[in-house]
């Protein structure tokens, strides 16, 4: 991070309603290179074993290319574009031994030493980059009511209630290969917050209330809040739930 800057990070996990967990969540700090973060989330599908496998694999993967990257030298981009395209492939390779046919999203993020902040997603696990309590951006699901909303022929709100929010276009061990996007931030600032997050957490909340929570809690705080609230809101049909929250503040 530049100087001047610091990163406080939180994780939460939750089985919500399901029978077991397929969600995956990681923040990696870089072993060599101070201020260097990754961080990633995994939504399995597939049954019990299907979805595990395939949420466990992009992990394990995000691990292994993160270890052997470089900042300084290395495209953060590429690599993180490569830890999507390698757990896919092996992915596919699970799915012989698996109970059911294993699927994934990913939605990775990287801050690097400078303060940039790059991206990439396929599903419909989300990222949401928040300045204070203002929305700047956010990742665009690989989803059938994604492709309604962008038609016009729905409204944000009305995809989250839509009888297919669940289909999704593109995500990881599918026949072919899965759609990638990505995305820099040049310059994260004091008083910015990322959030990544599965369905199970923002499938309850419009913008406008994650920014409140992010800017008004700190990370391990927004985080339990944003869990035990999805959890009411859900009643009793909750998925799993993910999520990191990542903040950046003055020293």
């Amino acid at each position: 991070m530049t100087p001047g800057f610091r990163i406080t990070a939180s994780t939460g996990l939750h089985k919500g309603d399901r029978e077991y967990q397929q969600d995956q969540v990681v923040v990696l700090s870089h072993a060599r290179v101070t201020g260097c973060v990754l961080g990633v989330i995994a939504d399995g599908m597939g049954g019990r074993s299907g979805g595990r496998k395939a949420s466990d694999q992009v992990m394990m993967t995000a691990k292994q290319l993160f270890e052997r990257f470089d900042p300084y030298v290395d495209d953060a981009l590429s690599m993180l574009k490569h830890i999507v395209e390698e757990a896919h492939l092996v992915i596919k390779l699970t799915a012989i031994s698996a109970e059911e046919e294993p699927h994934s999203t990913a939605a990775l993020f990287l801050i690097n030493p400078s303060g940039q902040c790059y991206w990439a997603h396929t599903g419909d696990s989300r990222i949401y980059h928040f300045h204070k309590d203002q929305l700047v951006k956010r990742t665009l699901d690989h989803s059938y009511v994604q492709t309604l909303v962008e038609r016009g022929e729905i409204t944000a709100e009305e995809a989250n209630s839509h009888p297919d929010s669940n289909i999704l276009l593109g995500c990881l061990g599918t026949e072919s290969d899965p759609p990638v996007d990505v995305h820099l931030q040049p310059q994260l600032q004091s008083g910015d917050t990322l959030l990544a997050c599965s369905d199970g957490i923002w499938h309850y909340f419009n913008d406008a209330e994650l920014g409140t929570v992010l800017s008004g809690m700190s990370p391990r705080d927004a985080t339990g809040f944003l869990i035990e609230k999805a959890r009411q809101r859900a009643r009793g049909t909750g998925d799993n739930l993910s999520l990191i929250v990542i903040h950046i503040s003055e020293l």
